[in-house]
């Protein structure tokens, strides 16, 4: 694979990072239900693999309004990774939209 501009700081394989970029230009073409498949499979292969959690609470609260789910993904990233802003962020923005009832 070509040299990136970036860090790979989560270890992703060459697999994972090209299903990755299928899952996020499936998601930009609005193929939404293609970029679910690929995301939920490769999170059966890593149940905690932090990039594939975090395009999962994206997916489901910007494309799906499905705020509740995006919260879930995003506050599992947050048990993994405590630190992490824009999770925290995203889930807060997305805990205003969601009715637990």
């Amino acid at each position: 694979m070509a040299e990136r501009g970036w860090r790979n700081v989560y270890s992703l394989s060459d697999e994972q990072l090209t299903s990755l970029d299928d899952a996020e230009t499936k998601m930009e073409m609005h193929d939404l239900s293609g970029a679910e498949e690929v995301l939920l499979a490769m999170l059966e292969e890593d149940e905690n693999c932090i990039p594939v959690l975090s395009n999962l609470g994206h997916l489901y609260g910007k494309y799906l309004s499905e705020f509740e789910r995006a919260v879930e993904y995003y506050a599992k990233v947050l048990e993994l990774e405590p630190d992490n802003a824009w999770a925290r962020d995203e889930r807060r923005r997305y805990e205003r939209y969601a009715s637990y009832d």
